[in-house]
């Protein structure tokens, strides 16, 4: 109602200028706030000014006489009640029933009795507080339906559109009032539009499981289709039973599977590309890495890698009486550090079958890696040569970890450090190609590895270093070495990853 308090703002209507001054202060004293009208038509406009809560109206006054009053003033009400009360010495039954069917929603005899219109105010006062609280209800679910992304839209059995929320004009493009009175096919394409009617009668009819949500394709106003997901529930409304559809526009979500599964498609394809290349990729590798040269008795190696491939090789070939043995490791890891090291292997093979000195392989490793690698990539190397008959032989370091001689009783006799740059950083004719000359006594061996195996840490953050390879090796049979040196690694890592490739190489000094 207009004031606070419960209170009322009336519209008192009469010609009779003492009769609208008793009214006037009859219910001010009752506390309510009162407009003054003296005939119909200034009835009309203090109402379109004012919206007055409750109207006591005279029936007859010239210009416009109470009947035409009311009917103007019901007429430009549609959306709210205001009570009208008629005030008239007629007391006929005919004016009785025409001031009702005008509007008038009750009759009060002059000269009035204050005491039953007071009576009748409070009871239209009780009247207007319950439709004060239904409408601010009404108008919380009207907001927070206008607040919902899906659309709204009621029908009543028939399938007509009672009404759709502001979600329901965003998705569908017709106004609610052009909606309203339509039927609910007007959102659908054919031949969902046709096959409507049955979906609305079955579930009317009681099949209720098709009134959870489920896809279908809905209907713009310019006719663009789009998925959407709806869902349907019902109510009873002034005995009538009324559907309520709920209808969200999926057509984002669709897009978006549609690139997830597009991207997915890609993905694989990629998957697929990349696992053809990998297989290639391993049967070269393969091809280049097990020669029959790894096959040699006196050859103890092994080499875990850190990735699928290994950027470290071992290497080792026979030339009449001489032996050859390459360990490398080539900067990064997997696929990359692997296809850097082929030239290498193919270089290596090939001269060491032809008896070409150590001096003469590092010359030429090195010019091939130097044309061939981008800057910032190089390989570290130690390449040795051994001459059994006269059990002597030549070892060249190159960024790889020092090597070791150990005696028949696994004693370190000599070390070999690593006293060049890595293959593929300068020009053959600047660096140092000339290898350590080595000789050796019988059952004696040669142990070369790869950074990655030294720096093998341990859960406590130890490295397993030259000092576990010394370690492994004392006092243990030249024959037991490698295996021995190979369980000490295995326990230190204890079931760890290796962090880089690791290799190890043990040869038997005849």
């Amino acid at each position: 109602m207009s004031n606070h308090g419960g209170k009322m703002k009336i519209l008192a209507v009469d010609d009779n200028r003492t009769n609208l001054h008793i009214l006037q202060v009859f219910l001010n004293r009752l506390g309510h706030q009162v407009v003054l009208a003296e005939n119909g038509v200034e009835a009309v406009e203090r109402f379109a000014a004012e919206q007055p809560d409750l109207i006591l109206l005279d029936i007859m006054m010239p210009i416009m006489d109470g009947f035409a009053a009311a009917r103007l003033i019901k007429a430009m009400n549609q959306e709210r009640w205001t009570p009208v009360i008629f005030l008239s010495a007629l007391n006929r039954e005919e004016n009785l029933v025409e001031g009702l069917d005008a509007g008038a929603d009750d009759y009060l005899a002059k000269p009035i009795n204050f005491i039953v219109l007071e009576a009748k105010l409070r009871s239209m006062q009780r009247s207007l507080a319950l439709q004060q609280t239904s409408g601010d209800a009404l108008e919380r679910i009207r907001a927070i339906s206008n607040s919902v992304l899906d659309a709204i839209v009621t029908l009543d059995e028939s399938g007509t559109v009672i009404a759709g929320n502001r979600a329901s004009e965003r998705i569908f493009g017709w106004s609610t009032t052009e909606l309203v009175g339509c039927n609910i096919d007007l959102l659908l394409p054919e031949p969902q539009a046709s096959e409507h009617d049955s979906f609305r009668q079955r579930y009317l009819g009681g099949d209720n499981a098709l009134g959870a949500n489920r896809e279908v394709v809905a209907q713009r106003r310019d006719g663009q289709r789009f998925p959407a997901t709806l869902g349907v529930t019902e109510a009873t409304l002034d005995n009538q039973r009324i559907l309520v559809g709920v209808i969200r526009d999926i057509s984002q979500q669709k897009a978006a599977e549609q690139k997830l599964r597009e991207s997915a498609r890609l993905l694989q394809a990629y998957y697929d590309q990349t696992q053809n290349e990998q297989q290639l990729a391993a049967q070269l590798m393969e091809m280049q890495l097990h020669r029959t040269g790894l096959k040699d008795p006196r050859l103890h190696c092994m080499v875990i890698p850190a990735a699928s491939f290994s950027g470290d090789i071992i290497a080792a070939a026979r030339s009449n009486h001489r032996f050859y043995a390459l360990l490398a490791d080539a900067t990064g890891h997997g696929l990359t550090a692997a296809i850097s090291m082929l030239p290498v292997l193919a270089l290596f093979y090939r001269m060491a079958k032809l008896d070409f000195p150590v001096r003469d392989i590092i010359g030429e490793l090195n010019q091939q890696l130097k044309e061939s690698m981008p800057v910032g990539r190089f390989v570290a190397a130690t390449l040795l040569c051994l001459d059994e008959e006269r059990r002597h032989g030549e070892i060249w370091i190159g960024g790889t970890p020092e090597a070791f001689l150990f005696d028949r009783w696994g004693r370190c006799a000599r070390s070999f450090p690593s006293a060049n740059l890595p293959l593929g950083i300068l020009p053959s004719d600047e660096i140092n190609c000339a290898p350590v000359e080595l000789n050796w006594e019988p059952e004696s061996q040669l142990i070369l590895c790869s950074d990655g195996l030294l720096e093998a840490t341990d859960a406590a953050g130890r490295q397993f270093g030259s000092a576990g390879i010394s370690a492994a090796a004392a006092n243990i049979a030249p024959a037991q070495r490698f295996r021995q040196i190979e369980n000490a690694l295995a326990r230190h890592l204890a079931g760890a990853l290796a962090t880089d490739d690791m290799s190890l190489m043990v040869i038997d000094c005849l």
